[in-house]
């Protein structure tokens, strides 16, 4: 069928305006937010300092409020007593993480604001927003390890997360965990139990959430450009030579943590010199000698340990295995998921 003119001037206006619909929407459309989850020591701060370093995108130290957040309004909203900015903001304040981030109460409860319905993402893009422009940027994400256990509630409360999942050789994760002075009571075969519990639950919820990818810390060590430049895509930012400089301005970051850190109960869990000093080594540009030291430094038994009940994850990771017990896990696994 032939158009008359006046039908083809006609499909052309419209066309014309939704184009410029689409592009209203994507300019109005909230950013890409990264949240780099792991399992802890698996290299997050580093990759957390990489990121922040780029000229447009602030990370605050660990987070660890939004479950409790999200659940709070969840459970006040039904029980016909919503919260409004004040209450919010009060809660946040008495999270024992918010003397990390350096904000203003007052500033942040005016930055939420008095919707009519309070929900947890108008909560977040005022608290990740104020705490960007408080450090001059304009874009923000977030570096909380543990929820690699909870990213579909992450999800739920702030539909632009894009996650992602830094993974390690569990080997040099046990090894590093166990040098810390709080992990007495971590014996190799719970360090392996746990490493494997989490990276599975995290594959587990993948499907379930929009935006997942997966990052080997050996190879942010061996070769961080390509890899950075990969995440960058990931989550709609330009690539910044900056990024690899990030060692140079990263003892300045870890200051915010110069704080000592209660429990929940208003006891001392960690003293300030001592979670400052956990994350020294991103004070210096990548090294090498970070990748396989449990080759040299964990002892064959723990070796042992830790490739029998881990043995498959690491084998199915990429990861060489040491011990014909490792071998044997992974084979097994194989032989029943075949």
């Amino acid at each position: 069928m032939t158009l008359n003119p006046l039908q083809i001037r006609r499909n052309r206006l419209k066309a014309a305006r939704k184009r410029e619909r689409k592009a209203r929407k994507a300019a109005n459309r909230p950013k890409p937010v990264p949240f780099v989850v792991g399992v802890n020591r698996s290299g997050t701060t580093l990759l957390r300092m990489m990121l922040d370093s780029h000229p447009d995108l602030a990370i605050p130290p660990e987070t660890h409020f939004i479950p409790a957040l999200n659940k709070e309004l969840r459970a006040r909203r039904k029980g016909d007593d919503p919260m409004d900015a004040a209450d919010t903001v009060k809660f946040l304040v008495e999270h024992r993480r918010w003397g990390d981030f350096g904000l203003d109460p007052a500033a942040l409860e005016e930055r939420i604001g008095t919707p009519q319905t309070l929900r947890p993402k108008v909560v977040l893009r005022a608290f990740f927003g104020l705490y960007a422009e408080s450090h001059g940027k304009t874009r923000y994400g977030d570096k909380t390890p543990g929820y690699v256990k909870q990213m579909g509630i992450v999800q739920r409360s702030l539909p632009e997360a894009r996650f992602i999942h830094l993974i390690r050789d569990g080997r040099d994760v046990a090894l590093s965990r166990d040098n810390r002075t709080d992990a007495e009571d971590m014996t190799v075969e719970r360090l392996a139990k746990i490493w494997k519990r989490r990276i599975n639950r995290a594959r587990g919820q993948a499907p379930r959430v929009k935006h997942y990818i997966e990052v080997r810390y050996e190879d942010l060590i061996d070769d961080p450009e390509p890899v950075l430049k990969k995440i960058c895509e990931f989550i709609e930012l330009p690539f910044n030579e900056g990024m690899l400089s990030y060692h140079e301005r990263s003892a300045g970051r870890l200051q915010e943590i110069a704080r000592d850190l209660d429990d929940e109960d208003g006891g001392a869990l960690r003293p300030a010199e001592e979670r400052v000093q956990a994350h020294t080594m991103v004070t210096e540009a990548p090294r090498s000698d970070r990748v396989g030291r449990w080759r040299e430094q964990m002892g064959p038994a723990d070796v042992v340990a830790f490739e029998t009940i881990a043995g498959d994850l690491l084998s199915e990771l990429g990861y060489e295995l040491a011990t014909p017990e490792g071998r044997e896990t992974a084979a097994a696994s194989e032989s029943s998921s075949g």
